[in-house]
């Protein structure tokens, strides 16, 4: 395979993971400030299994896309306001979870254990985000923004990192092994679960 088709593959699936994360963003849980949605699942599984630049260009694509208007946020919703609005921060919260979680693949093992660790790294990363930026665009205290926007969402968040984990690992490891996705970076090591 050439170069070109390769880079050809690669913004396929790029642009296929970040309509994955649109559909999986429109499963929700509504609670008050915050909700609970199948974004984070979506995170994780790109990254997991693109690794971290592909992983994360499909984040940024797909927030492109949403600050655009294409309603593929949260309960169909979309448009720059949802970056400034009080969940912005944990959207924005993406592009370095993502980052981060393939970053932590590359350099370990694409394994459960590893991609476990990496996911509720990612998960803290995004909900550290989401909470400082809830904080200051409602004006809340730090107690408030810690009940409104990271406690509600650590037990779910640890069953999301675990899902993406070991969906992500499956899925991986099968198309490696079908030649459909190939490792980006040399010191990658492909290992089974």
């Amino acid at each position: 395979m050439t170069n070109q088709q390769l880079k050809l593959r690669s913004m396929i699936v790029t642009a296929l993971f970040a309509a994955i994360i649109g559909v999986l963003a429109q499963i929700t849980i509504p609670l008050p400030q915050v909700p609970i949605t199948g974004q984070t699942l979506a995170i994780g599984l790109a990254a997991t299994i693109l690794g971290s630049r592909y992983g994360t260009l499909s984040v940024l694509l797909y927030l492109i896309i949403g600050s655009t208007g294409v309603p593929v946020f949260a309960e169909l919703s979309g448009g720059i306001s949802k970056l400034v609005g009080p969940t912005g921060g944990f959207l924005v919260g993406f592009v370095p979870a993502a980052f981060i979680i393939g970053f932590y693949m590359e350099k370990t093992s694409f394994t459960f254990k590893n991609a476990m660790i990496a996911n509720t790294i990612g998960m803290i990363i995004t909900l550290a985000f989401g909470t400082t930026w809830l904080k200051i665009s409602a004006d809340l205290t730090w107690t408030m923004a810690l009940a409104g926007g990271f406690t509600p969402f650590l037990v779910v968040g640890l069953i999301k990192a675990a899902l993406a984990s070991w969906i992500g690992i499956i899925i991986r490891k099968r198309l490696v092994s079908a030649k459909l996705l190939f490792s980006t970076h040399p010191n990658i090591k492909q290992e089974s679960l």
